[in-house]
């Protein structure tokens, strides 16, 4: 599997980011890559940086959004943008580098398309 720095996916994040309220996401610690050849049957997954992991590299918080381009490519931009806003909606109010588990994200993502 490959993996490439998306920065069509960063630009669509921060606009996301204004246009729906998630003033707890650090827009510069999300870093956005497109990869190739999963045979994962998801479109996108976003990966935290634990706080162990924080501690052992000195740093902060940081999330890695990842679009599968076999998948998430065939999207229209519509179906994109769902996709992106439910990946954002898995990081934490207090954006500590944990998840929010998939159960919280369909409420969270049912409250915010009404």
């Amino acid at each position: 599997m490959d993996w490439e720095f998306a920065p069509d996916i960063e630009k669509e994040i921060r606009l996301l980011l204004r246009k729906f309220s998630f003033p707890h996401i650090e827009p510069e610690r999300i870093f956005c890559f497109r990869s190739f050849g999963s045979k994962s049957r998801a479109r996108a997954r976003i990966w935290s940086l634990p706080r162990i992991w924080q501690k052992a590299l000195r740093t902060t918080p940081a999330y890695c959004l990842e679009v599968l381009a076999e998948r998430f490519d065939k999207l229209d931009k519509e179906q994109q943008k769902q996709t992106l806003i439910h990946e954002l909606l898995h990081i934490p109010k207090n954006f500590s580098g944990s998840l929010v588990t998939e159960g919280r994200v369909r409420v969270l993502f049912r409250k915010l398309q009404r």
